[in-house]
This record gives C-alpha cells, sequence and structure tokens, in this order.
C-alpha cells in the first residue's frame, strides 16, 4: 500500500479561517480555547450548524499582523504532511474594517503566503471568497481588489457560505462581470442537496465545483460536468459532518469516477474538521483498498488547478 504520509499531496480546498492553529487562536484571543468551540462534533446537524464554528477564527483575523501570520501559521501546519501544492481560500471582506481596506487585507494574506512558502517551499495560491450573506455591493467590491493580484499570488474567486439559504441563482451579476473580467471562478454547490445549484454553476461557466454531493441527483449533468473537465473538490470527513452525507456508504465519488469526473479530494477546513490531507487520503485508502485510485485522484487535483 502506498505510504500515504511521504506521498506528495495537494489540496485544493481549504479554507484558511476554518484552519487556523488552536494555539493561533489562542494566542489572538488571549484566553483558553475548548476543542469543542472550534471543532465540530459528531452531534452537527447540518451545513448552517457547522459555519458557527467560524465564528471565533474570523474575529482573529482583523489586522494586517494577524492575517499575515495566521496565513503563515496555517502554511507551516499544512506543510509538515507533505502536502507541496495548496489553494488556500478565504472570505476578504470579513477582514474590512476602519483600518484595513480590502487591498490590505489581501496583502497581508499574501505576505504570509510569501514567508510560509519561504520557510518551507510549498506552493501556495490564495482563492478569495464573495459571500452568499453579502450585498451585491460588498462582493463587487471583493472583484475590484482582487483583480489587481490575479496571477499575483491571488488565482480564482469562489462563493461560500450558507447554500441552503443562498441559492447560486442570486449571484449571476458577480459571475456574469467575472467572467467579462477573464477571473477564474470555483462555486461551493450540491453541499445541501441542491442538485440546481451546480447546474447554476455550471452555465455560469465554474472551473470548478465545491463538494458537488448533489451532482449523483442528475446523470446528464454528471456527463455535463466531466465533457467540460470541470473539477469537483470533495471533501470527505466534512461531508459526513454537515450532512451532505448520511453515510459514507453512500458517498458518490466511485459514480463521478466511473462518470470521467476529475474529482479531488480535500481538506475543507482542517481545524473545524480536525482533519488534514493525510487524514484524508488514508480514508479513501482504507475504504477502498486501492492505491491506483488515490494516485488518479492526486493527478485530478494536478490537472484541475488554478494556473
Amino acid at each position: 500500500m502506498l505510504d500515504i504520509i511521504q506521498l506528495p499531496k495537494i489540496d485544493l480546498h481549504c479554507h484558511l479561517d476554518g484552519s487556523l492553529p488552536i494555539t493561533t487562536i489562542e494566542q489572538y484571543t488571549r484566553q483558553k480555547i475548548e476543542k469543542s468551540q472550534i471543532c465540530i462534533t459528531d452531534c452537527c446537524h447540518s451545513l448552517t450548524e457547522y459555519l458557527t464554528k467560524f465564528d471565533i477564527p474570523v474575529q482573529c483575523l482583523q489586522t494586517y499582523e494577524h492575517l499575515e501570520n495566521a496565513t503563515y501559521e496555517c502554511i507551516l501546519n499544512i506543510a509538515k504532511e507533505n502536502t507541496t501544492y495548496v489553494e488556500l481560500r478565504f472570505a476578504p471582506m470579513l477582514s474590512v474594517n476602519q483600518n484595513l481596506t480590502c487591498d490590505q487585507v489581501l496583502e497581508s494574506v499574501l505576505s504570509g503566503v510569501s514567508k510560509g512558502k519561504a520557510k518551507t517551499g510549498i506552493d501556495c495560491k490564495i482563492i478569495t471568497c464573495a459571500m452568499r450573506h453579502f450585498h451585491l455591493d460588498l462582493n463587487m467590491q471583493l472583484l475590484d481588489s482582487m483583480e489587481k493580484y490575479l496571477n499575483k499570488g491571488v488565482c480564482a474567486l469562489d462563493l461560500a457560505g450558507d447554500e441552503s439559504l443562498f441559492p447560486n441563482t442570486l449571484f449571476h451579476e458577480l459571475f456574469e462581470e467575472a467572467n467579462h473580467r477573464n477571473i477564474p471562478f470555483t462555486i461551493h454547490s450540491g453541499e445541501t442537496g441542491n442538485v440546481e445549484n451546480i447546474r447554476t454553476a455550471v452555465d455560469y461557466g465554474a472551473k470548478r465545483i465545491g463538494h458537488g454531493l448533489a451532482l449523483i441527483q442528475d446523470p446528464d449533468l454528471m456527463q455535463e460536468v466531466a465533457r467540460k473537465k470541470i473539477g469537483v473538490e470533495m471533501c470527505p470527513t466534512s461531508n459526513l459532518q454537515t450532512k451532505a452525507i448520511d453515510s459514507f456508504d453512500n458517498y458518490p465519488l466511485l459514480d463521478f469516477l466511473d462518470a470521467g469526473i476529475k474529482v479531488s479530494i480535500n481538506t475543507d477546513n482542517r481545524t473545524v474538521s480536525n482533519t488534514s490531507m493525510t487524514k484524508e487520503l488514508q480514508f479513501i485508502q482504507n475504504m477502498y483498498h486501492d492505491d491506483a485510485l488515490i494516485l488518479q485522484l492526486l493527478e485530478n487535483a494536478h490537472d484541475t488547478k488554478f494556473l
């Protein structure tokens, strides 16, 4: 069997705020943090409940220094398990305040990326997240700022937040403008059972789909996703925690691969979900006992990177 620990790994779906080391959070909040405050438990009932675990980490990302150092510490943590490439995503507008513009937020994180790469050699790119509960004006402000840093450390746009409350159809103006500016994007879609969100993301021109579990409901759409070589970023641990699936017996990984879809396996939130790329790939290895499958998943991740 492959040695997953030593295997070079790629993580395409990793949230900065959901992956801050607890020691970093304690340093910034100046208080002892109980694991239950940050990490999800088995009794989580939905994505809405899962997202409450981000309140404290986001509070830690409100100064230039904290953003820079948190990014650096997160990269150090990721590099420990021989992850060689990561696309780290976060929502810059959640850190904009009277002391920080969106440009400064992006520059602080990119500075942390630069320091992390210098220390570890890891190749890290940034995906900026628009938020579903934000007014269009705020998400357009993000687009204006992130465009300046595109291909200068920032690689793509994303749409994150509570998919069950804010469907993709509400964001046609945002992605129409992203297409006009040639900004590539991924969209969290199909995490809460709504296959129409995936269809909308495909129609918008998404290069990748975050999670995408509901895709299994529509074989024709699966074929379209495969034909267009759209990557699907699956995150097994968080998918179970958010109840995107009711058990791993129903995980559609092999169905997607059999349909020719370029699926990758990712962490989503290393701290919130108490996971790592090693854990995620070891789970797949233990479940399917197929080393060729592991290598295929990593090859898919390589093929669907934002470059």
